[in-house]
């Protein structure tokens, strides 16, 4: 599954990294430029904010507390 998300700045990379680390599924953001794993603080810092990004996560699982705790970036139209 694949959404796109808001990161404006390094407190939103500080406060989504923490969110998705409590989940046990792989959980990654891609860029026009790349992809960085979303539990990888050091991975997220090297997005470029500036370009639309995309939350990525498999289809198998249940992402609904997931999407509610990041509700504030994500962009569900």
């Amino acid at each position: 599954m694949k959404t796109p998300i808001k990161v404006k700045d390094v407190k939103d990379i500080e406060k989504i990294n923490q969110i998705v680390c409590k989940y046990d599924f792989d959980i990654w953001i891609h860029g026009v430029s790349g992809m960085a794993d979303a539990k990888s603080i050091l991975g997220m810092y090297v997005l470029k904010l500036n370009e639309p990004l995309a939350l990525v996560i498999p289809d198998d699982v249940n992402y609904k507390a997931l999407f509610k705790e990041l509700g504030e970036y994500l962009e569900i139209g």
